[in-house]
């Protein structure tokens, strides 16, 4: 394994960042309230550096945004001994047995990295350097980032949560709403740990202790981030990434642990039966997701280091900083996946739909119908249960490359039998799609065994009244520009009876058909748009043995329809201060 200088804390890791050039410093003062997000995607939008602002007008600290937002950037963090020492764990489970003593010895490296994983306590930390109590989040530079976001928002927060009745701890990232000097929302989803302890608790009428941490190793961030089983510590993957344990205090009136080398630690309690309205935000699935009720966390103690650094991202649409952490986690996770799921032999979910979307698998049929069984178990592991569409094939393929993977299936799937749809399930908190928050339904798709059809890869014909244009995204896929939801609800009914579309077994209709040369866009434009049981529309569909029978071509409609919540956009009067200013943020040109 590649030695790598692990890293212990945020500070060391902006010193890395800037002995490569990864780092631009902005010295002039900037508004937290959109001013200095718009900076932010900007710069992630031309692959530019992480950011350290110096002077975010009303508060004392710095803030730093954009740390994971190259793969570059990931890569200098944890280098690639993670991902080195996954493989040869996933290897060693797969050919350890029958154990023998020439293949134990040739993994006896593992015996020392285990040394290296979980926490160590220690007495003393510099995040204990200022300590205030009761807190006041008035002091903490937060920003709001988006225009019709409902206020301000921490958007880094590690969430540490313990199981009211075993004692094992959840690390997560869920945003938190700044409602005032002391309390903030606390925005558990369906599917997330954290809020599985606070039901837990709540159900006995109990507050639930909450920690919050800011800053600390740069692993902490990624392992809260990752999609993990329930049973699986997430500071035991942080140290796995970070390469060492990890050092964590505890004072005698605390109630949890938190990193000795954290920048803030938050300390507070979540009582029961008390909600609060939160949002709308900004999210990343790049739409405003809207305000709902979530639970209050009140903030009593205020910890920090004295020169603290504030760490913060900015989501929205795709490709934001998010995405290259869930790419990165894919990778590194990837292994592990036929060890959890043995008939999967590769699994990838498409960051450009907010990852939930849209997932791919690679599965084994090595007899009938084994793939559905292969998909029933991705759909019920951890967070991948909250995926909507799900593709599967049993032949070897890059999962990244959409439009081949599409083309892949059409070649293959028998609509009869190959699609299904499955109504009335929970789904991801923030897909808007449903006819209400965290429900809706879900789509599996078959391509097994050798090519059944060819498929056209020109449109050639006329096309009907209320269509404009039409554009091929891949052979057999064809993208339709249609007429506004609002005018016309039921086109999708008409256009999939359409004699010159029959030879499609895909159509796709949307409010834009540029979206076909993109394939980012593309997968962006249309799988964040609609839901299957409402938004699929087949040639014909019969019932048969109580499943439905679907005959091509399948029209799916990716129109935005008015329930939806709109699109996040930069706000005009902000863009144009960023322009004005953009000079006195990068005198010397670093962007």
């Amino acid at each position: 394994m590649a030695p790598r200088q692990p890293l212990g804390n945020l500070r060391q890791f902006l010193q890395l960042l800037r002995r490569e050039n990864q780092l631009a410093t902005i010295e002039v003062e900037v508004d937290p309230y959109l001013e200095a997000a718009e900076i932010h995607r900007r710069v992630i939008r031309q692959g530019g550096p992480a950011l350290l602002f110096k002077r975010i007008r009303g508060s004392r600290f710095p803030v730093v945004t954009n740390l994971f937002g190259t793969a570059r950037r990931i890569e200098l963090a944890f280098g690639r001994g993670p991902q080195q020492l996954v493989q040869q764990v996933a290897t060693l489970a797969q050919t350890l047995l029958p154990p023998r003593l020439g293949r134990l010895w040739g993994h006896r490296n593992l015996a020392r990295e285990a040394l290296k994983l979980g926490t160590r306590r220690v007495s003393r930390g510099p995040v204990l350097e200022s300590d205030q109590h009761p807190a006041d989040l008035s002091r903490l530079p937060i920003l709001t980032t988006w225009e019709q976001d409902g206020g301000p928002f921490i958007t880094l927060p590690l969430v540490y949560t313990q199981h009211p009745g075993n004692g094992s701890h959840n690390l997560g990232i869920y945003r938190l709403q700044v409602y005032d000097t002391q309390s903030t929302g606390m925005h558990w989803q369906i599917q997330k740990g954290g809020g599985f302890h606070y039901d837990l608790a709540e159900s006995s009428n109990e507050a639930l202790p909450v920690t919050v941490f800011l800053g600390g190793p740069p692993s902490l961030i990624l392992a809260a981030i990752a999609p993990l089983p329930e049973n699986v510590g997430e500071l035991m993957v942080a140290s796995l990434l970070a390469g060492q344990r990890i050092p964590m205090v505890q004072p005698p009136d605390s109630p949890h642990p938190f990193p000795a080398e954290a920048e803030f630690v938050l300390q507070g309690i979540v009582p029961p039966g008390r909600r609060r309205r939160e949002g709308p935000f900004g999210d990343h699935y790049g739409y405003y997701s809207p305000a709902h009720d979530y639970p209050v966390f009140q903030v009593d103690r205020l910890q920090h280091r004295s020169d603290a650094v504030y760490p913060a991202t900015v989501v929205g649409k795709p490709r934001q900083e998010d995405f290259f952490i869930g790419d990165y986690l894919q990778e590194l996770l990837s292994p592990l996946f036929p060890l959890v799921m043995p008939g999967v032999r590769d699994l990838w979910s498409y960051g450009e739909t907010g990852f939930h979307s849209l997932a791919a698998a690679v599965v084994r049929e090595r007899y009938g119908r084994e793939a559905m069984t292969s998909a029933f178990r991705i759909l019920g592991e951890g967070q991948l249960s909250l995926t909507k569409i799900l593709m599967a094939t049993d032949t070897p393929m890059d999962l990244r490359d959409f439009p081949a993977l599409l083309q892949h299936v059409l070649e293959r799937i028998e609509w009869e039998t190959d699609f299904f749809i499955l109504s009335n399930l929970s789904m991801d908190t923030l897909d808007s799609c449903g006819p209400q928050i965290n429900q809706g339904s879900k789509a599996v798709l078959l391509g097994m065994g050798a090519p059944k059809r060819d498929l056209p890869r020109q449109f050639q014909g006329e096309v009907p009244a209320g269509v404009e244009e039409v554009d091929v995204f891949c052979p057999g896929c064809l993208v339709i520009g249609g007429s506004s939801f609002s005018e016309e609800p039921g086109q999708p009914e008409r256009l999939v009876q359409w004699p010159d579309f029959q030879p499609w077994p895909l159509l796709i209709l949307t409010n834009d058909t540029s979206i076909a040369g993109d394939s980012a866009r593309f997968l962006w434009s249309v799988f964040t748009r609609f839901e299957p049981a409402a938004d699929v529309h087949a040639a014909q569909t019969t019932v048969r043995r109580h499943h439905l029978c679907y005959r091509a071509p399948i029209l799916v409609d990716a129109r935005m329809k008015p329930s939806y919540p709109p699109e996040v956009a930069s706000s005009p009067d902000v863009a144009r201060t960023v322009d004005r200013r953009w000079r006195e943020y990068f005198p010397k040109c670093e962007v």
